[in-house]
């Protein structure tokens, strides 16, 4: 089934999207493998960072919710984790300025005295062409926000992590599979892959995990915001199961690798693609 033909101006709300993502609203239930944590989330207002931050919540964990400027999502998102009987915090702001992201990680130790998971889940994305057609300030910024924030975050943050906590970065099936249209986008990807393999083994020692999830096409604001109305209309037809995922499909990854019975996972990328094999 092909999606409604559809335009967003980036970053894209979910008041947008026909047909409503699925973020676990109805069907997700926790089961305590999250009890008195404290994450934060980037990119927590929608998408998946909204599905990763309510079953959190719904797990037992507080969460601060990280995004740009989408106060309604964000809002929504702060309903459900504190309707999960959760604290949420909401932190607005530019990802592309180190000095947010190092307020981010302060804020939450300011609220929450720690940070037991940190979900690197942020991401810009803009869809060309041609390589001639990529402004030098769009790369620029696609880096800025999607892996170098990654690393201001990480180095705020470690000082703040106990033994058994868990670093969480969101890549892409773009890491292993580049879309060529989506060429900034994917290229950071791929670093954010190799970025996640070499902290994990810095941090090993200091008894903190570091894994990535590479999600496929999952049906999220961004997609209607930055990609042409055609490949809205077949996004998610290239997989083998023929549709989109929705973010409710990719959170348990989330909760898996935030909790204790991932203690003995790290560096690892777990695909959540449809089918789609990641080498």
């Amino acid at each position: 089934m092909n999606m409604p033909t559809q335009q967003q101006q980036p970053p894209g709300r979910e008041s947008g999207l026909t047909p409503k993502a699925d973020h676990g609203e109805t069907s997700y239930q926790g089961s305590g493998k999250l009890a008195g944590k404290a994450a934060v989330i980037t990119g927590g207002d929608s998408g998946i960072g909204r599905a990763v931050a309510l079953a959190f919540a719904r797990e037992g964990a507080d969460v601060l919710i990280a995004y740009l400027n989408e106060h309604d999502d964000a809002k929504e998102t702060a309903r459900l984790v504190e309707e999960a009987g959760r604290r949420a915090v909401l932190m607005p702001g530019e990802l592309a300025e180190p000095a947010h992201c190092r307020a981010i990680v302060e804020r939450a130790v300011q609220e929450f005295g720690r940070i037991d998971v940190l979900v690197n889940n942020a991401a810009f994305q803009m869809s060309h062409d041609a390589i001639e057609e990529i402004p030098d300030e769009e790369w620029d910024y696609t880096f800025q926000v999607n892996i170098t924030a990654m690393f201001h975050i990480c180095k705020a943050a470690v000082k703040h992590m106990r033994p058994g906590s868990s670093i969480i970065n969101t890549t892409s099936i773009n890491s292993d599979n580049p879309k060529p249209t989506l060429l900034a986008y994917a290229a950071t990807k791929g670093a954010i892959a190799n970025f996640t393999a070499g902290l994990a083994q810095l941090l090993a020692e200091k008894g903190i995990r570091v894994n990535s999830v590479a999600p496929g096409p999952i049906w999220t604001p961004l997609i209607p915001s930055t990609m042409p109305p055609d490949q809205v209309e077949s996004f998610g037809q290239q997989v083998p199961m023929k549709r989109p995922g929705q973010p409710a499909e990719v959170a348990p990854v989330y909760v898996l690798l935030a909790s204790d019975q991932a203690s003995y996972i790290s560096g690892a990328r777990i695909a959540v693609t449809g089918g789609t094999p990641i080498l």
